[in-house]
């Protein structure tokens, strides 16, 4: 076959002919020829300039762009329709589109269309500054989502119609495959609800980059069955987006490697709450509640979760491990190559430069050892539960009872968002919040009597880790929580006054809280820039 047609008289569906020894060249030919298009595939599409793309776009267009952190965002477009926004709103016109990825993004999404004042509204998750800013002024309508649900929500048409799907690709065949770059995130599902998809393709990523992604994408209720994933290293779907030729509108040429990603060295913090975390999984081992194979380790992104790994991989007692998690970051790369772990599941790899270059002049064998995936894989219910993730992730603040505000400074101005950590929170055996004591000099204290944001529930939060200790609050009633925690978490310049406060809560009911009181640290904060010192009474 060559383009799924035999070389036959089909109008008269007669068997194909024996063939010549020159007809026989022919073919070969052709299939060469074939093989050529399959792998350079944008050449049968319309090559389109950014600009171009961003003309067709319309003033409340919802646009899905492929991005989860800065890895396999696109870059071209976005900057092209945050120009467009500027010339549109400079000639009095309005001009703003809903914006949808699958988490945070390059600086080439958010951070451009922030500027240019290009978003009407933006979800699932957020870390740009510019746009941070602009969504806690109310300039930008931003609505928190747990990653897992979102592409469900984009299927049912929840976030409104989907226009356009802008999904970078390190390549493109003839029959609308695509290979994602450095992320999947939720492009799989944007590319088939959009109703046009623009592929930008990157030329700094190797066509060798298909064979890395593993695309599966369920059913919608009720027709789901069970995801038939078992083991982390399992492949359950396509090296591809699938895409339908027709849809895609044009193919936009990049030449630009991902915004690069640099982590802080470790610090004396954040290498004992590493150690912590550490000594705590060991210590469960023995006490025969992590099985002596182990199990998947999920992590949150950033300095301390880069701690948190780098303190599994040096510990003598934590046997080789599997991660399902969703983002991969440099203390993974680490973590493959001394044999500590020996496979890695993810939706994107956010690197430095120098591991982002490691990854690429390795990336047959890095293969081998790591997939990426659709986020409502990575951060399904019903795989996480399944394989038995311990889940360690970040808090802002978290209170005496064990409930954690990972989102929001002092209740109101918005960080990032929740991200995926409630969907692993939920469902790991072991949920773990880890946290320096405190921040600005000491002046603020992340363990208060209680959080001025709640995202994580004293229901799912199972274990708090700071540089001071371990809280182990599972099979802990209220008032054992609260005192383990100032005990074990709180920074000892903050523990006598926490210790006052439960004093005066003493045998007042079940929950150690105070409607009057809970938020003093708080307010003396916004008072005087300074949690210390709290008058009780």
């Amino acid at each position: 076959r060559v383009h799924g047609e035999h070389f036959c008289d089909n109008k008269k569906k007669t068997p194909p002919p024996m063939l010549s020894r020159h007809a026989r060249q022919r073919v070969v030919a052709a299939g060469s020829a074939w093989r050529a298009a399959y792998f350079s595939g944008a050449d049968l599409f319309p090559v389109k300039t950014a600009d171009e793309i961003a003309s067709m776009i319309k003033d409340g267009d919802v646009v899905g762009f492929s991005a989860f952190t800065a890895a396999g965002a696109a870059k071209a477009v976005p900057r092209a329709i945050a120009r467009k926004a500027v010339a549109e709103h400079k000639a009095g016109r309005p001009f703003k589109i809903g914006v949808v990825t699958g988490a945070s993004t390059g600086p080439s999404i958010d951070g451009e269309l922030a500027r240019a004042n290009a978003i009407s509204f933006r979800t699932p998750y957020q870390s740009d500054k510019d746009l941070r800013n602009a969504i806690n002024k109310g300039d930008v309508r931003f609505f928190d989502m747990h990653l897992s649900v979102l592409q469900q929500t984009v299927r049912a048409g929840l976030l409104g119609r989907m226009k356009w799907a802008v999904i970078e690709a390190s390549s493109i065949s003839s029959n609308g495959e695509i290979v994602p770059t450095t992320s999947v995130g939720a492009s799989n599902t944007f590319a088939a609800e959009a109703d046009w998809v623009v592929v930008e393709l990157n030329k700094s990523f190797p066509r060798s980059m298909r064979g890395l992604h593993d695309i599966y994408e369920p059913r919608n209720p009720p027709n789901r069955r069970e995801i038939p994933l078992y083991k982390a290293r399992d492949r359950i779907g396509t090296p591809f987006i699938k895409v339908a030729p027709s849809k895609i509108v044009g193919v936009v040429r990049t030449n630009e490697p991902d915004a690069p990603t640099d982590f802080d060295p470790l610090t004396p913090v954040t290498e004992r709450i590493g150690n912590n975390v550490a000594q705590f999984l060991a210590n469960e081992l023995k006490a025969g509640r992590i099985p002596p194979s182990f199990l998947p380790i999920q992590s949150g992104v950033g300095n301390v979760c880069n701690a948190v790994l780098s303190a599994l991989g040096k510990h003598p007692e934590i046997p080789p491990f599997e991660m399902y998690s969703e983002v991969i970051q440099d203390s993974v790369f680490d973590l493959i190559d001394s044999g500590k772990c020996t496979f890695a599941s993810g939706v994107a790899v956010t690197l430095s430069k120098a591991t982002n270059d490691r990854l690429f002049a390795n990336l047959e064998a890095y293969k081998k050892k790591l997939v990426l995936r659709p986020m409502e894989i990575t951060n399904s219910p019903e795989i996480i539960r399944r394989l038995g993730l311990i889940g360690i992730n970040t808090a802002l603040e978290a209170d005496l009872t064990g409930h954690v505000n990972s989102t929001h400074v002092l209740g109101t101005h918005i960080m990032n968002a929740i991200g995926g950590s409630a969907d692993f929170t939920r469902s790991c055996s072991t949920s773990i919040f880890v946290c320096p004591s405190t921040a600005k000099g000491g002046a603020i204290s992340a363990i208060v009597p209680a959080v001025s944001h709640t995202d994580h529930t004293e229901h799912s939060v199972q274990v708090l880790v700071t540089e001071n200790g371990v809280a182990d609050l599972r099979g802990k009633d209220p008032t054992e929580r609260a005192h383990l925690v100032v005990e074990n978490c709180a920074h000892p310049e903050y523990r006598p006054q926490l210790r006052e406060y439960l004093a005066l809560l003493k045998n007042k009911g079940h929950a150690v809280a105070s409607l009057e009181l809970e938020y003093a640290m708080h307010r003396k904060f916004k008072a005087d820039g300074d949690m210390r010192g709290v008058k009780w009474q």
